[in-house]
């Protein structure tokens, strides 16, 4: 196979698995692991945290290996995780330990985006590069309706939810086999003049991007540990008893497939008013969560949005932190998803403990507040406006 096809079909799977089971597993099975470890809100959202902490890691080791050793060692590194993080989960018999699995399965993510992005763009013609990463960025996609199916068939075949796991970490394995093959050819980019380090990212006409990075790893986790938990409260006429996660999920990622559409959006409005827009949906989507468990319409709604809202917004952030940092856009997008990240991390935590002490719907509303505030205080030229010395020559 060409570099066209071996990419695309390496980072589907990898994008599948990280980004599907990896890192929305958790919050896809909170109600099982809820009711097997007796969790409280604010120990869903601890756990949830820990997992993001792996997140954030991940980028880190990516980034390091990745400028050292090529993309295969770092993706490679992520999958094997994967596959680890997914059995221990299978196995936990206590929380502490159902933790470690999920810290390793989202840490995974952290592994796969940019060493691909990296590698696609050495290895694949012009002509071609577009479809290469389209496909890759639909990995994640499917991945979630795949592990929403999963989960589904749970239900209705009434097996335990640790084979489930199990069936995860096999599907992880067998990414990792077929990465391997398809990556032990690319070597690492060669050397950059001149190196570019992290403060070089350090400037003013960059706080816009990585804010909003930041507001949407907050709003992003919330949804993704707490949403699933939050409509399985209520009864869905037609609907299997605790079968509401599975199909939030089948929906969330139905829906986030208009990710390969976001360019003509851009396109067509411009990327600051799509900003707006998407921090808007995202506010949305968890008012929804908040008001609305029992409802059809909101149930699909809320999955509908947030869907559209996670698989943009992360191509919105591609796009703007390659126009900011055109000289060195591996090193400029690591840093807005490590932005992403820290978000990630710390809005879990909060919010579990909100959830613990107000109640879901005042979490929720709490919430939908931040990208809401983001929306108004963001300006056109705070999109538009980059440094002169980040122009690319």
């Amino acid at each position: 196979m060409t570099f066209f096809r071996s990419l695309s079909a390496a980072g589907f799977a990898a994008t599948a698995i990280s980004y599907g089971p990896g890192r929305m597993g958790f919050g896809l099975f909170v109600p099982q692991f809820s009711s097997t470890f007796s969790m409280s809100p604010s120990a869903v959202g601890t756990v949830s945290s820990i997992g993001f902490v792996g997140f954030f890691l991940g980028l880190l080791v990516a980034q390091f290996f990745l400028n050292r050793r090529g993309p295969e060692f770092p993706v490679l590194t992520g999958l094997s995780a994967a596959t680890a993080g997914m059995a221990i989960v299978a196995l936990a018999p206590t929380v502490g330990v159902l933790a470690l699995g999920i810290f390793l399965a989202t840490s995974s993510a952290g592994f796969a985006w940019t060493p691909f992005n990296d590698a696609v763009h050495r290895k694949v013609s012009d002509v071609d590069r577009p479809t290469a990463l389209s496909q890759v960025s639909t990995g994640t996609s499917v991945g979630i309706m795949g592990a929403g199916a999963l989960a589904l068939a749970m239900v209705v075949m009434e097996f335990d939810w640790r084979i489930c796991w199990s069936v995860f970490a096999g599907a992880s394995a067998l990414a990792l086999i077929g990465n391997w093959a398809a990556l032990r050819q690319v070597d690492k980019a060669p050397e950059e003049a001149p190196d570019r380090s992290w403060g070089d990212l350090l400037n003013r006409c960059a706080l816009p991007l990585f804010s909003i990075a930041f507001v949407f790893g907050i709003t992003s986790a919330v949804y993704v540990s707490f949403a699933a938990d939050r409509f399985a409260q209520a009864e869905y006429p037609g609907l299997p008893e605790d079968a509401t996660p599975s199909v939030l999920f089948l929906f969330f990622g139905f829906f986030g497939l208009s990710g390969l559409f976001t360019k003509r959006a851009r396109d067509a409005v411009g990327l600051s008013l799509l900003v707006r827009i998407l921090l808007v949906v995202a506010a949305v989507s968890l008012v929804f969560a908040a008001f609305e468990p029992g409802n059809w319409v909101a149930l699909v709604a809320s999955a509908a949005l947030q869907g559209i809202n996670v698989m943009m917004t992360s191509a919105v952030l591609a796009f703007w932190s390659e126009r900011l940092f055109p000289s060195f856009p591996a090193l400029g997008f690591t840093a807005t998803l490590l932005a992403t990240a820290a978000g990630s991390v710390i809005g879990p935590a909060i919010a579990g403990m909100v959830a613990g002490s107000f109640g879901p719907a005042a979490m929720f509303c709490g919430t939908a507040a931040i990208p809401l505030l983001a929306a108004l205080s963001l300006r056109a030229r705070f999109v538009l406006e980059r440094p002169a010395r980040m122009v690319a020559t």
